[in-house]
Parts: C-alpha cells; sequence; structure tokens
C-alpha cells in the first residue's frame, strides 16, 4: 500500500480505548469547547497524516453516511 491510500480498514490496536479516552477527553466541556477540541484533534492527526491525498480520501469518506 501507498502512502497515498487512506486505511479504510480497521487499523486501531484497542478501538474501545480509543473511543473510551476520546469521551473522557470531553467530560466536562460545554457544547462550543467539545467542537473546539474535535476541530484541534482533527489539526493534530491532519499533521501527522501529512499527505493532502490521503486527508482528501478521508474527507470523502466521512461525508459518505455510515451504512
Amino acid at each position: 500500500m501507498s502512502d497515498t491510500n487512506l486505511i479504510a480498514t480497521p487499523n486501531l490496536e484497542a478501538p474501545d480505548d480509543f473511543y473510551e479516552a476520546l469521551i473522557e477527553a470531553h467530560q466536562g466541556l460545554s457544547t462550543e469547547e467539545s467542537h473546539a477540541y474535535n476541530a484541534r484533534l482533527v489539526l493534530v492527526l491532519a499533521n501527522h497524516i501529512g499527505s493532502t491525498a490521503v486527508l482528501k480520501q478521508a474527507l470523502e469518506a466521512a461525508a459518505v453516511p455510515a451504512r
């Protein structure tokens, strides 16, 4: 797989642990603070990914309603 392809299959080593940490990170935040936190998290993760091509694929994947 090339660095310009989004990994769309399950790839988290501990998805439940991540979900729990994400929920905990939002504890005590107002809706506005929660949205701002999510925006900052997206930017931090986008910076880590670094590839505009992969990020564009992620934007497209996120726009598709869950089935």
